[in-house]
């Protein structure tokens, strides 16, 4: 249908992209709501025997959608999304290298501090770093 269209045409589009066509075609609907509510009130002073629904509920509609896609605007270009392709794949493969991680039966500090958490920060980013790819896994 037309939500499908609209996903055809809009290919390549971020998801800020889409939610700003779509608050955009909800705004149009809100005005034509307003509009219409104050001719009614108009119609109704002229003629107070009027029979008028008193809150005519609001309908997004296709209508309200075509006008928001003339100020549809694409901000991802197609050499950025090769590059987040790209930065995703790399990201992936990091994580499977690290898919057996295990920390040391003894704990990071050969198990001296019992598993509290160590008084100086600055001494805990410094041990750890020390030791940061010391250890060599063979996996046969």
């Amino acid at each position: 249908g037309n939500l499908d269209y609209i996903a055809e045409v809009t290919e390549g589009f971020s998801g800020a992209d889409l939610t700003e066509i779509c608050q955009r075609a909800c705004k149009f609907a809100i005005r034509e709501s307003i509009e219409e509510n104050r001719r009614l009130s108009v119609m109704r002073e002229q003629d107070p025997n009027m029979i008028v629904p008193e809150n005519p509920v609001a309908e997004i509609t296709a209508a309200h959608f075509k006008e928001a896609m003339r100020f549809a605007r694409r901000s991802v270009s197609d050499i950025d999304i090769r590059k987040y392709q790209m930065f995703a794949q790399t990201l992936h493969t990091a994580r499977g290298a690290l898919s057996e991680f295990e920390f040391p039966t003894n704990g990071i500090d050969g198990g001296r501090s019992g598993g509290a958490p160590s008084a100086n920060i600055d001494s805990l980013y410094t041990h750890t770093h020390t030791h940061t790819h010391t250890h060599t896994h063979t996996h046969t």
